[in-house]
């Protein structure tokens, strides 16, 4: 097959290529060629007043309380390359970023920008990975490769009470998608509190061809002790009872051990370090964001996570089931025993699959949403 400009990297960055580079941005929201800078009444037109057609007259947009605002539509076939993105006086959680690839109707993607990017407490945490990067200050950038045949569309809905102002730009090229070019999907959950004895669920419902690649989560423990005994469990293709993959515990999945705490292994054996949480963040897993309470109005522990199946996707055929259970311990027994726990749980799932794929369950409302 005939090199199409997808899939880059420093192996083959030199191989030339016929597709063409294409951005959009406030400051060219068709990103036709040679139409970048041409705004003369943009956002930013009073502070360029002095200098002009081509100076920063519009580098972003302000979408009002309750409405969507398209941030691109593109036209022809090609690929999404890269994604910046930061929101200003904006709330992560109420800001619903939507994808919608080729003719379908409901969206491929829909999440909260804050959980689509790594960061679902809307609160900054730097994440440094090979998919998502997060930057000081309150910068997201997603590198997901993102093929359509088409069209793209993406909108971003203000469900929050306040006008949010959005500086983006979405790279990408317009060139020939091989056959075996699955869509990129993105559908965000959260259970708050999870029911006693329940197992949460990360996704279901898949239908189609393709492959999972990647995980974040957004936990807030409403326990003491530990929180992450729980496996997560991947139901392929028809998978019954029990799954065709069983983690062996929470922080295991997210490339973590021992709770996530570089102490609790030695503990016992001489070791005079107070344990902790320990922040990490690496190119295919991490714990970027741990919120610790401050004995006033932050009186929970939170946590974010993400995990990355790039080099290691799980593929499925005809359907694809996930779900993770919450899992602490009882504490002040003889023994230790596990404590099925009722946490406030929110996740992201990303994975590719073929058209078209089955609609996603509604969207809660922002009070459901609402981080407290």
């Amino acid at each position: 097959m005939a090199f199409s400009g997808l899939g880059l990297h420093l192996g083959n960055l030199s191989r030339l290529s016929n597709a063409q580079t294409r951005s959009i941005s406030p400051e060219n929201f068709t990103g036709e060629k040679g139409k970048g800078g041409m705004s003369v009444d943009g956002p930013a037109a009073p502070q360029a007043r002095d200098l002009g057609q081509g100076w920063k007259v519009s580098p972003f947009v302000v979408i009002e309380p309750g409405a969507t605002f398209t941030l691109a539509d593109i036209e022809g076939q090609g690929a999404i390359q890269q994604i910046w993105m930061t929101l200003a006086r904006g709330r992560l959680r109420h800001s619903i970023l939507r994808v919608y690839w080729d003719d379908q109707e409901h969206p491929s993607v829909e999440c909260p920008a804050g959980d689509f990017f790594a960061c679902g407490w809307e609160e900054f945490a730097q994440v440094s990975s090979l998919a998502v990067c997060v930057n000081p200050g309150r910068a997201f950038n997603c590198y997901w490769e993102m093929p359509f045949r088409k069209r793209a569309r993406f909108t971003m809905e203000n469900r929050s009470e306040e006008a949010l102002t959005v500086y983006y730009q979405i790279n990408y090229t317009l060139t020939e998608v091989p056959e075996d070019c699955a869509y990129f999907h993105a559908q965000f959950r959260r259970t708050n509190p999870l029911p006693y004895k329940d197992v949460y669920t990360i996704l279901d419902g898949v239908s189609g061809r393709g492959q999972y690649i990647g995980t974040y989560m957004a936990w807030g423990v409403n326990n003491n002790g530990w929180w992450g005994e729980g496996e997560i469990k991947f139901f392929i293709d028809g998978d019954g009872e029990f799954p065709t993959i069983c983690g062996t515990g929470t922080e295991d999945y997210f490339c973590g051990a021992y709770n996530f705490d570089p102490y609790v292994a030695h503990s016992g054996r001489g070791a005079v370090q107070q344990s902790h949480y320990q922040e990490f963040t690496t190119p295919y897993a991490g714990l970027p964001q741990v919120i610790r309470p401050d004995g006033v109005y932050k009186s929970q522990q939170r946590f974010g996570m993400y995990r990355w199946h790039i080099p290691d996707p799980i593929r499925f055929q005809s359907d694809l089931r996930v779900t993770i259970q919450a899992l602490g311990w009882r504490t002040g027994l003889k023994e230790a025993k596990y404590l099925p726990l009722q946490d406030d749980i929110a996740s992201v799932a990303f994975w590719y699959q073929t058209l078209p794929a089955a609609p996603f369950p509604k969207l809660a409302d922002p009070e459901y949403l609402e981080i407290d």
